[in-house]
């Protein structure tokens, strides 16, 4: 990860260790996916991870006391098209769920504002519901 001027840059490295395993180094950190979950389930567990993360410091931002959070996500994917059969869905998560539980002193109305600002701010579910370029290449070795 590098930060320059406004922009925060992340790099990361999956090396294959099997068809259902890849090692993933941040740089920082490494661990594997396909180990305990599948990459659909480290994506909606980022989902969740973000809103806590976001959640948080919304929370602090807005002076408000959070109990206890709980966040729960849902989806469903077709996977024909990955298993390469005939079918019009997309290969990705159709539709996101999310539904968060908030234990806080503050009121309905500051509780309603707080969501707001983490819908805004949270970058994960930004980016699921906004175009984000990919740009894929191959290097033959």
């Amino acid at each position: 990860m590098t930060t320059t001027d406004s922009l925060t840059t992340y790099e990361l490295t999956g090396e294959r260790l099997s068809p259902r395993r890849m090692r993933i180094d941040t740089g920082d950190a490494e661990f594997v996916v396909g180990a305990d979950v599948n990459p659909v389930e480290y994506f909606l567990g980022a989902v969740l991870g973000c809103l806590n993360s976001t959640g948080s410091v919304v929370a602090r931002d807005m002076d408000v006391t959070i109990d206890e959070l709980t966040v729960q996500v849902a989806g469903d994917v077709d996977y024909a098209t990955y298993r390469g059969e005939p079918s019009d869905a997309r290969p990705g998560l159709q539709e996101l769920d999310v539904e968060i539980s908030v234990e806080s002193d503050a009121d309905e109305e500051t509780i309603d504002a707080w969501l707001a600002a983490v819908e805004n701010r949270c970058p994960v579910t930004d980016n699921v519901e906004n175009e984000t370029a990919v740009t894929v290449s191959v290097e033959s070795a």
